[in-house]
């Protein structure tokens, strides 16, 4: 079973239109930027694991003095390549960086929860300690990851769009104007709460009743691509986990920043962790 989870995933990122929908995407969420500004300095050794289709890329080729991008789906690196033809990508498993020497690296960034994507737990033990070896000490690990437990979901609407709407209906002059306003934004939030409340219902049938909700940490079905394995785990598992490894937490912030976080509402974490300078930890051996 896990060597099929395996399996499916691999597929599904070597599928053409996931690699082309990755190569298609160019900004930072308001979480990495801030993250990425703090951790990531000018002239640090980059290497950028489950790089896609290089969407990071722009950002930490620029700061960086050495930038490496690796993805072990052979689209994504092709796609890169032909975005980025100076920069070096790199055809390779994130569990597996023997191409790297020990203490190579100022920082290693796993964006867009690619952690989650190697399952079994093994492969995702032996990517963490490939990190921790290919990281020179006091070197910064940055990386997202699921929150299993994230079954609510926010009714968002945007007031300046309805009020630029209300204005193509009528002027702002006009006496009606405020009253176009307040119908609409009423009738825009209930749409809002409705649709909100019915991805709620399904979060809520989808996750509640695994395990993994109820423990914090373990696998998920995705359907994303045609449907992928993840993992997920939340702070607390997240935290335990990585100081097995000798890494030392520095901070961590929900991907739904500048808003705060919540156990309940919000998808994804981003992780900055340190490794600490005991080499004698952070080898373990993976079963």
């Amino acid at each position: 079973m896990p060597v099929q989870e395996e399996a499916v995933n691999l597929r599904a990122y070597r599928l053409p239109a996931v690699a082309s929908h990755y190569a298609a995407l160019n900004y930072l969420t308001s979480c990495e930027r801030l993250i990425f500004q703090s951790y990531i300095k000018p002239g640090m050794t980059v290497l950028d694991l489950g790089v896609g289709g290089g969407r990071t890329t722009p950002y930490l080729s620029k700061v960086a003095s050495r930038y490496v991008g690796v993805d072990y789906s052979e689209p994504m690196v092709h796609a890169c390549r032909r975005k980025f033809p100076n920069l070096d990508f790199r055809l390779a498993d994130a569990s597996s960086l023997s191409a790297f020497r020990d203490a190579s690296f100022n920082a290693v960034v796993f964006s867009f929860n690619g952690l989650d994507s190697l399952v079994p737990t093994e492969k995702r033990s032996r990517c963490i300690q490939e990190c921790w070896r290919v990281l020179r000490p006091g070197g910064v690990l940055v990386f997202s990851s699921h929150n299993p437990r994230s079954i609510l979901v926010r009714a968002d609407w945007d007031g300046a769009r309805v009020r630029a709407f209300a204005r193509r209906l009528v002027s702002q002059r006009n006496v009606c104007f405020p009253l176009v306003v307040t119908v609409l934004t009423v009738a825009k939030a209930t749409q809002a709460f409705l649709s909100a409340a019915m991805r709620c219902m399904s979060k809520i049938m989808r996750r509640v009743s695994k395990s993994a909700f109820w423990r914090g940490d373990g696998e998920l079905y995705d359907s994303s691509h045609g449907g992928l394995m993840i993992h997920c785990s939340t702070p607390d598992r997240v935290i335990t986990e990585l100081a097995e490894f000798n890494f030392q937490l520095v901070r961590f912030m929900g991907d739904d920043y500048p808003r705060a976080s919540n156990a309940f509402l919000t998808d994804w974490y981003y992780y900055v962790f340190s490794k600490t300078n005991n080499s004698s930890i952070g080898r373990k051996p993976c079963a």
